[in-house]
């Protein structure tokens, strides 16, 4: 494979990761501010946000994918029946303005979260059946960017979009988008099965396959490492905007610093986290990203506690940024590592359900301890947190190295 085709593809998977990353993020962050401004109550908000449910039913939807082939290059072909029906979607949101008619748009926005969920399956299946192993960490880089990025404009620039031209104007850009993204993998069919492995001893049923997974060299300790690098440090970034308030922070100063320049920040360490670890190797990696959290929060901790100010709190704000784009890549990366190629959508799906399950269950046991015990004692608990994760990744790492190089070398 060429250097151009390799790029042509990397940057079509970031974009359709970013393309299906901005609906969901609009919907369920950015709107949430429209809704308040048209009477929405708080708990209607919250509730809203049950519409994000299907995230952590990936590994379910992962199976047909997975066991009923659509034909030739049957990824490709699930990918665009997904697409297809996303654009049906749009269409039913967008052709009237449905943000005083609560039930039409819980339901639809229900109904976009399970196709984009279900779309990423294919999408992210495909990749690892497409690219080599050796270009994977660099895919997990890109698609951590794209992700950050697509919080910077499903959260920001999509409201204002809305504000300006009205209610249908970012479903029209978003079905314009991911049809711009859909029609290059007709080019991708024929290759499709070019990176495919030998599907010898390859297991039947539901539980055969989640327990062939852990059998994997690794996988059980890779499993460890997703369930605790990323939940911790995602709690603070989740509670960081309305922490900087509570410091007093104006308003527009924290939409800047976390929303924007913290969004930024996030998608270049992003970039710069997965080409580092390429050259580092996993095994060094996972712990030196790791401590760069680990660091970034305790000096939170310390900020809050005794009152640096604003401007270490905007500081420290984009050193977690930082660390949690390198950590998120070298995730998504090492994820599609252990995808096996005779099993992409279900492996993919089994771990995003695990890294969504712990990525949700984190920030409700944070919640409840700053309501209780404040803001210190939460950041106190989320830094033990990525304390605990870091020791646990001096520990893995060898057993995560030498299965990732074996990968290299089999490719």
């Amino acid at each position: 494979m060429t250097a151009w085709r390799m790029w042509g593809a990397q940057l079509l998977f970031g974009w359709m990761n970013l393309v299906l990353a901005v609906p969901s993020i609009y919907l369920l962050l950015g709107m949430p501010l429209v809704m308040r401004q048209h009477g929405w109550s708080g708990t209607e908000i919250g509730l809203f946000q049950l519409a994000a449910l299907p995230a952590i039913f990936k590994l379910l939807l992962a199976m047909p994918v997975q066991r009923v082939r659509l034909g030739t290059a049957h990824f490709v072909n699930w990918l665009w029946v997904m697409a297809v029906l996303l654009l049906v979607l749009y269409v039913g949101i967008g052709k009237a303005n449905l943000i005083n008619d609560r039930v039409s748009l819980f339901a639809l926005t229900f109904g976009i979260s399970i196709v984009a969920t279900w779309m990423d399956i294919p999408l992210n299946a495909l990749a690892v059946q497409y690219l080599p192993r050796a270009e994977q960490l660099r895919a997990g880089s890109i698609r951590s960017a794209a992700l950050f990025l697509g919080a910077i404009i499903g959260a920001g620039v999509m409201v204002l979009v809305q504000a300006k031209w009205g209610w249908q104007a970012p479903f029209v850009m978003m079905g314009v988008a991911l049809l711009l993204g859909c029609i290059p993998f007709a080019f991708l069919r024929s290759k499709a099965g070019l990176q495919s492995e030998p599907t010898t001893h390859a297991p039947t049923g539901f539980v055969a396959d989640w327990a062939s997974f852990f059998g994997q060299e690794g996988a059980k300790q890779w499993t460890s490492l997703l369930l605790t690098s990323f939940p911790f440090i995602g709690a603070v970034w989740f509670y960081l905007k309305p922490l900087m308030l509570d410091q007093n922070m104006p308003l527009e100063d924290v939409a800047w610093t976390v929303g924007i320049a913290g969004g930024i920040t996030g998608a270049v360490f992003s970039l710069l986290g997965g080409r580092l670890a390429s050259f580092l190797g996993a095994a060094r990696a996972i712990p030196i990203y790791l401590l760069a959290a680990l660091l970034s929060l305790s000096l939170l901790t310390a900020a809050v506690w005794a009152e640096w100010g604003t401007t270490w709190l905007v500081v420290i704000a984009l050193s977690i940024a930082a660390s949690m784009g390198a950590v998120s890549a070298l995730l998504f990366g090492l994820t599609m590592f252990f995808t096996r190629r005779q099993r992409n959508a279900s492996d993919y799906g089994l771990q995003s359900t695990i890294f969504t399950l712990a990525r949700m269950a984190v920030p409700i046991m944070a919640g409840v301890i700053l309501d209780h015990f404040g803001h210190v004692a939460m950041l106190s608990a989320l830094t033990l947190g990525v304390l605990f994760a870091f020791v646990l990744s001096c520990r893995v790492r060898h057993s995560v190295g030498v299965s990732t190089e074996a990968l290299l070398r089999n490719q």
